[in-house]
């Protein structure tokens, strides 16, 4: 409903739903030095409304147009507001505050507002609260000006009750106490000057712990209480991010720009981690690991903190100005974070430690989930309006821009890309800056044109498909000639470089390529010896679906003689490589692929190369394996996993097979073993298993029909947590044998209060979608789709895809291709980010239904 204005004034940036780019312009150049104070009164209620007000002051330049203060919230949570210390009406207008021209003076002025803050983004829960406002959630909780290059100080006074802890960006100056002791008011000194989405508390019921290293102080807030977790995890939580911080001052030499360092171990925290200046929010399961944790899980971790302590200098210090150019921050401490750990484990001494191939792991398939599929999104990507930044996060800018990084650190060469990002670090210290800012910078340290080189890499979709000749005479290399073309046919070149092995009996010799050509000739192979093979990429550089292999020798002697292939790096790249080369229908069948890392599940004896075996061969078995033909596949991944399970040499290797048996188990000998481990808890000899291990294999066991009415109310009176026992309660109506109950779970999911935990929801969607359950859950197809619109405005950044990958991963037959397609077809108008969503988690069931019906 709009209001009326008591003031007539022509209005060239219109008063419209959200943050759009003309507004976010427009304020830019009329408003500076901006500052908040902020009181919020936090009920320990969880339902009770929270009363809230604010001062915000600003430098005005006059320009005829109302000031929009953005609030996305019904006009009756504003109570008053008085502009220099006069009361004035009401204005409020399609999300926005507007506070008229003829208020307001030329320089300082000052806006009180008196408020009830907006819910939608506070994250309550019983005993805790906290912030999530990236990328414009701020607006949700109070009136501000949420766009990023309007950074501003933020001043908190916040009012909880006596037994809650709290931390915000800036030092705590003091706390009050009421009068009977009952409430206690936390007062902290101003932020730096940050963009609203970085602004952030926590509340709640936490355990506080401090360290200090290297002369700095860091408070860990957590309501973990696990002591075996906390023993062995509390160590290892602060020394990674001293090392961080350590690596970080060296590499960009700039001190940490900011007031005081904290963190928060949150319980099914929405993301891995977010950068909010000096309070980092976490994931509490990604940061407290105990004595089953995998080499891959530490390694995870580390990665996590260094990814989050990077976006203090990128994202935090120097900030996008728009949020088209978010990517530039995650690029960054994708980038920076894979140097961090790649450093720590250098220094650990760990023969162990492999950073090109955690590289690889981690970045490629996720990336190629994406730029695979019909609705890929470039990397940098247009805006018009802020209340869709959301829909730009996924694959794309967290996984293909850091291989594109490396592409370029290896065009320019690493001192000179540090040197330039040092010189943007100091260039835009607490301000904004875009990707042509840097690459204005960058530009000057290379002879390469870096913004052609940028177009391709940024600004378009895609990735490039590559052939090759290979001829020999007598013996010899005559001619090894590679080409590319985009994958959609088209006639692109993506600059780059990567490397081929030459692989004989007896070594394997590896050449660089440089791919600054349609057509390259390699040069360095001519004459040399014809080799059994060529395996392409094999140091995991390069981007693109590569041949599986240039061989007179069979595909599958090839890749039988794969095992003596003796760097992982290699064998996880050609892992991808046969993936992605089934996926595309080239050169080999699901069940070849199958048959095949059935048989390198005991030769693979990296714990990262295995972690991508088993997920890929998990997918073969539920994804492009026939329901008739999965239980005869899955007796024989269920016994080689075994077997090789009880010959691998580390407790990971043994912990990664035990997880893929459990992950595929169809048989009644596989199934009646898992529940005799659930039960008597007496885990398999050489594995690990924990409480939160047991919890998933009694939901393991609940979706394969075992009396879940009896599994899963033993498992939730075993879990010791009040978190978890919560999320497992939360999880159990979705794996009723009931389908009444099932139904009626799905049925509340239409509700918004009920999507509250998205990371419970996407796991409960996960089981009630389960492969073993597809016919009896598509039914509940129509609606998932008809939801996405409302969860891209009411859920958090990644929901929307994490809901679509939920629900549509587990499908594979024609009828649910055609359901998906006729959604679109009915559908011309529909938001074209979210039709890229649908059609990017749609990949795997139109590819599966293609490869296994033809259609």
């Amino acid at each position: 409903m709009a209001f009326a204005r008591p003031f007539s004034i022509a209005q060239p940036v219109p008063v419209e739903a959200g943050v759009s780019k003309t507004l976010a312009v427009a304020r830019q150049k009329s408003i500076s030095n901006v500052d908040y104070e902020l009181n919020f009164d936090i009920p320990a209620d969880k339902n009770q409304p929270i009363p809230a007000s604010e001062t915000v002051t600003f430098d005005w330049k006059p320009n005829g147009q109302p000031v929009q203060l953005d609030f996305k919230e019904e006009r009756t949570h504003i109570q008053a507001v008085s502009v220099n210390g006069a009361s004035v009406p009401i204005v409020f207008e399609n999300e926005h505050l507007l506070i008229g021209p003829d208020l307001l003076k030329r320089g300082p002025n000052r806006v009180d507002i008196q408020f009830i803050a907006g819910n939608l983004s506070l994250n309550r829960n019983d005993d805790y609260a906290y912030t999530l406002l990236v990328p414009d959630r701020a607006r949700t909780v109070f009136p501000c000006f949420d766009q990023p290059d309007l950074k501003a100080t933020f001043q908190l006074s916040l009012t909880v009750p006596a037994n809650w802890q709290a931390m915000t960006n800036a030092s705590l100056r003091h706390t009050i106490y009421n009068t009977d002791k009952s409430r206690l008011t936390y007062d902290f000194v101003p932020s730096e000057k940050i963009p609203t989405y970085l602004f952030s508390f926590v509340a709640g019921r936490f355990t506080p712990v401090s360290r200090t290293i290297d002369k700095r102080s860091m408070t860990l807030l957590h309501r973990e209480t696990d002591s075996t977790k906390l023993r062995l995890s509390l160590d290892p939580i602060f020394t990674l991010h001293a090392d961080a911080l350590r690596f970080l001052e060296d590499y960009t030499q700039l001190p940490y720009p900011f007031q005081k360092f904290g963190f928060a171990a949150i319980p099914d925290f929405q993301y891995g981690g977010m950068e909010h200046v000096g309070a980092i929010d976490y994931r509490s399961s990604a940061l407290f690991l105990d004595d089953g944790a995998t080499r891959d899980q530490k390694l995870s971790r580390a990665t996590l903190i260094a990814h989050e302590t990077a976006h203090m200098w990128f994202g935090d210090l120097v900030t996008m100005r728009w949020f088209d150019d978010v990517w530039l921050k995650e690029v960054f401490a994708n980038f920076i974070a894979d140097k961090i750990v790649e450093k720590s484990t250098d220094a650990s001494g760990s023969s162990e430690a492999n950073y090109d191939l955690q590289f690889v792991v981690d970045h490629f398939p996720a990336a190629y989930a994406v730029d695979r599929t019909a609705g890929a999104n470039p990397i940098g990507q247009p805006l018009a309006n802020l209340q869709e930044a959301g829909t730009l996060y996924g694959g794309i800018i967290y996984h293909k821009a850091p291989i594109m990084m490396r592409q370029l650190e290896r065009l320019m060469g690493k001192d000179a890309l540090r040197d330039g990002l040092r010189e943007y670090l100091k260039t835009y210290a607490f301000g904004n800056a875009t990707w042509t800012d840097l690459i204005t910078i960058l530009d000057k340290r290379t002879p390469v044109d870096l913004a052609a080189w940028s177009r391709i890499w940024v600004s378009e979709t895609g990735r490039p498909v590559f052939s090759h000749q290979l001829n020999q005479q007598g013996g010899r290399i005559t001619q090894f000639t590679i080409s590319q073309m985009g994958e959609d046919g088209s006639a692109r070149l993506w600059p780059q470089l990567f490397e081929v092995a030459l692989v004989y009996a007896d070594r394997v010799e590896e050449l660089t390529v440089n791919m600054n050509a349609r057509t390259v000739s390699v040069a360095k192979a001519i004459g040399k010896a014809a080799p059994l093979f060529v395996l392409f990429n094999t140091s995991g550089q390069g981007y693109g679906r590569f041949p599986i292999g240039v061989s007179s020798m069979p595909l599958l002697d090839v890749m039988a003689y794969l095992k003596r292939i003796k760097s992982p790096v290699a064998r996880a790249a050609t892992y991808i490589n046969l993936y992605e080369n089934m996926l595309a229908g080239k050169g080999i069948s699901p069940n070849q692929l199958a048959d095949f890392y059935q048989q390198q599940l005991a030769d693979e004896a990296d714990e990262l190369a295995l972690r991508l075996l088993t997920g890929q061969l998990s997918d073969l078995v539920w994804h492009f394996t026939k329901p008739a033909d999965r239980p005869a596949r899955a007796v024989a991944v269920e016994q080689v996993a075994w077997q090789a399970m009880n010959q691998a040499k580390t407790p990971g290797l043994r912990k990664l097979l035990f997880r893929l048996y459990q992950n595929v188990a169809l048989t009644d000998t596989a199934q009646q073993r898992l529940y005799g481990i659930w039960e008597t808890q007496n885990a398999p000899a050489g594995v690990t298993l924990t409480e939160d291990d047991y919890t998933n294999l009694a939901l393991a066991l609940a979706v394969r029909d075992y009396p879940a009415d009896m599994i899963l109310p033993r498992q939730l009176a075993r879990v010791k947590n009040p978190d978890r026992q919560k999320r497992l309660a939360f999880l159990m109506p979705a794996l009723s044998p009931d389908m009444a109950e099932r139904d009626a779970f799905f049925a509340g999911l239409a509700v918004d209060k009920n999507r509250d935990r998205e990371a419970w929801v996407t796991a409960a969607l996960g089981y009630l979608h389960h492969p073993l359950r597809a016919e009896t859950s598509k039914k509940y197809l129509p609606k998932s789709l008809d939801l996405l619109d409302e969860i891209q405005r009411t859920g958090d950044i990644f929901f929307p895809e994490q809901w679509l990958r939920a629900t549509l991963g587990a499908y594979q037959t024609p009828d649910v291709a055609a359901l998906i397609r006729q959604f679109l077809t009915d559908r011309p108008n529909y938001n074209p980010r979210l039709r890229n969503k649908l059609l990017q988690a749609a990949d795997t069931p139109f590819r599966a239904s293609r490869l296994l019906y033809g259609r």
